[in-house]
């Protein structure tokens, strides 16, 4: 468990936080789903719009010290992840997602040792076409995050830096 305060981080190291999330995208506020409230890591980034191809591929490899942040266009139309997709993060060492869409099977993702932001939960799951980019710098509320920046997140917000802070 992570041990810190992204209020405190901020306030800590200004110089080097160069993004703060906004605590709205279109309309959604960000929520928490995952067994964890308080995660960083390192940003492995993904960008797709209602096709979990890559997220459920990147989240089989080891994620050890990372957090995969997901631009999925903020749709609500179907969940970029579910509780199996999850699980295969919790076996390869990944800290947390953060997903710019859906998720499903929340009830279940809750009792996961994963931190998992998203904007909403829906029931219907994607349909996988093997769309999707990874490891470029993507856009969410305006934030642009690239590829290895680091992501704390907790109950206050997610804060985003080129260094480690913690």
């Amino acid at each position: 468990m992570a041990d810190f305060v992204t209020c405190d981080l901020l306030d800590d190291n200004e110089d080097k936080v160069i993004y703060v999330l906004p605590p709205i995208i279109d309309g959604q506020a960000w929520r928490q789903y995952g067994g964890v409230s308080t995660f960083g890591g390192q940003a492995v980034t993904v960008k797709c719009f209602e096709d979990n191809s890559r997220v459920k591929e990147l989240l089989a490899t080891d994620g050890t010290g990372k957090i995969l942040v997901v631009d999925g266009g903020a749709s609500m139309r179907c969940a970029l992840m579910g509780d199996m997709i999850a699980k295969s993060a919790v076996e390869n060492g990944w800290v947390g997602v953060i997903i710019s869409g859906c998720v499903r099977d929340v009830d279940e993702i809750a009792k996961m040792t994963l931190g998992v932001l998203a904007l909403a939960s829906i029931p219907k799951k994607s349909v996988r076409k093997g769309v999707g980019e990874t490891g470029l710098p993507i856009s969410i509320g305006g934030v642009t995050i690239c590829d290895g920046d680091f992501v704390y997140v907790d109950n206050n917000g997610v804060i985003v830096s080129k260094e480690k802070l913690v």
